[in-house]
């Protein structure tokens, strides 16, 4: 049990339902992080993909069937392993699962940073915008360390910050969306948390040409991380320092700005 854990009876009629979800699989370490943030300020429910499906972005399964299987790994938790996408587990869960749409999704924490462009990739990410979508408040968690063995220490506790904060005093926003990514470190050395923009960065790509054992050529992605964006109210620069980026997102991808000057032009 969390020792912040607030003592409700798991099934109160009042207390909020959390939907938890990720991309990295249901046998992530990250996932158990983020179950352990939330004890005790709701009942639980995950349902998260059965194998990693990291860098799937918003995709959905379509003309090949979906399976839930009901998995006990999280102590007082019930849980179900997918075989979709992070998607397809919001869509599942809120169907054919909880028959409501839950108070609040989360979704994380990821093994890896999720700031700037990476928003656009990430299934953690896809799976928090998915519940928005269906006007379900939701953050998505990631954690700038990519190993198995990270410690989730310091990402666990501003993870508990938020979600207690989004319960106690929602906020009046009909698609809420938050991105929020935790440096790698201990809790100590994290200054505390920036609300922030998404940074105009993304990866410098390239494919490198390879030949498998049987002389067959191949290709695997490489590339490095450019920062373009030189601001101060950034995510990277929120994090480079040692900050908590949150960003608050949409799936409403028009460009306001143009669009004006379009009806100037077609007028």
């Amino acid at each position: 049990m969390h020792p912040m854990a607030v003592k409700k009876k798991q099934g109160s009629s009042k207390e909020p339902i959390i939907l938890i979800t990720n991309d990295d699989s249901i046998h992530a370490p990250g996932i158990r992080a983020l179950v352990e943030a939330a004890r005790g300020l709701g009942k639980i429910v995950v349902v998260a993909p059965d194998k990693p499906q990291s860098g799937m972005g918003h995709a959905i399964t379509i003309g090949n069937p979906l399976r839930l299987h009901k998995m006990q790994l999280f102590e007082d938790v019930e849980s179900y392993s997918c075989s979709g996408t992070p998607v397809d587990c919001v869509k599942l869960a809120v169907d054919k699962i909880l028959h409501r749409k839950p108070d609040i999704c989360l979704s994380g924490i990821n093994h890896g940073a999720n700031h700037s462009i990476n928003v656009i990739y990430s299934g953690t990410m896809s799976a928090a915008l998915e519940a928005s979508i269906e006007s379900i408040p939701s953050i998505g968690f990631s954690l700038l360390d990519l190993s198995i063995e990270a410690d989730f220490t310091a990402a666990t506790h501003y993870a508990r910050l938020l979600v207690e904060q989004m319960l106690k005093k929602p906020i009046a926003e009909p698609h809420l969306c938050l991105n929020v990514n935790i440096p790698k470190g201990e809790l100590a050395s994290i200054k505390g948390i920036k609300i922030c923009r998404q940074a105009y960065a993304k990866y410098d790509e390239e494919f490198d040409e390879r030949k498998d054992p049987n002389g067959r050529r191949y290709y695997w992605l490489t590339g490095v991380f450019v920062n373009f964006d030189k601001g101060k109210d950034t995510d990277v620069w929120a994090l480079k320092h040692n900050y908590v980026s949150v960003v608050p997102v949409q799936f409403d991808l028009t460009n306001m700005p143009l669009k004006k000057k379009l009806e100037k032009l077609f007028a």
